[in-house]
């Protein structure tokens, strides 16, 4: 095995120093990118970058080769458009509602309605009106959702921070609970979320930045994701 094969990043959970310690999702997307090595490069926007360390840890050893070839398709993914974060966070809690425990149901409940009232606004609807994805995940948990309903009318209508912190936990609660679910099939369901939310991305970025990547870039990730397993 030559130096270069001994420096390929392995993905593994948490952060880590350098390729040789091996490299979370986001750390593998900076060293693809041709970034300085982090979890939080700049080629990825910072709420799709949250969900993809989140489920890059909360995945098992096993399934974790998986995410590999997923982590080209999130390089130069940083669109601006204000929908981004509430689309994303919606996607994310529509994948876990119906699985999570009842507390954290009620949490997830709460910050889809909040995002789905800046939706809202942002399409010039009613702010009590809900996109049809939303509708029926929020239908299925009756009672999270009876309960979230009186709590954000009582709330700030505002929700100022909802973009910095009440996404990020939104999104992190919900693959935790994916994780903890009792479902026999956790990490199918991690890997579906985020390609979901990586789906939700492009759909803000313009078509030009859509080009499949490199044929050479994605001939490496094939090789290393098989040296990974």
């Amino acid at each position: 095995m030559d130096n270069h094969e001994l420096a390929v990043p392995v993905l593994s959970r948490g952060k880590h120093r350098n390729p040789r310690k091996g490299a979370c999702f986001m750390e593998f997307a900076s060293y693809l990118a041709g970034e300085p090595w982090s979890d939080h490069p700049s080629c990825t926007h910072p709420l799709l970058a949250g969900v993809a360390r989140d489920v890059n840890d909360c995945t098992t050893d096993a399934g974790r080769a998986r995410l590999a070839p997923l982590i080209p398709s999130v390089i130069g993914l940083t669109p601006d458009d204000p929908h981004v974060v509430p689309r994303v966070t919606a996607r994310c809690i529509h994948h876990a509602l119906p699985v999570v425990s009842q507390e954290r149901q009620y949490i997830l409940a709460v910050a889809l309605l909040v995002g789905e009232r800046h939706l809202a606004a942002l399409d010039g609807r009613p702010l009590d009106s809900l996109e049809e994805a939303s509708q029926a995940a929020l239908d299925a948990v009756p009672a999270a959702t009876k309960w979230a309903r009186t709590f954000t009318a009582r709330a700030h209508r505002g929700h100022p921070d909802f973009a910095r912190r009440t996404a990020p936990r939104a999104v992190s609660c919900a693959v935790e609970g994916i994780s903890q679910a009792c479902v026999t099939n956790p990490d199918e369901r991690l890997f579906n979320l985020l390609t979901a939310a990586i789906d939700e991305c492009k759909v803000w970025m313009p078509a030009s930045f859509l080009a499949p990547p490199p044929q050479a870039q994605a001939e490496e990730v094939r090789r290393d994701s098989v040296r990974i397993r």
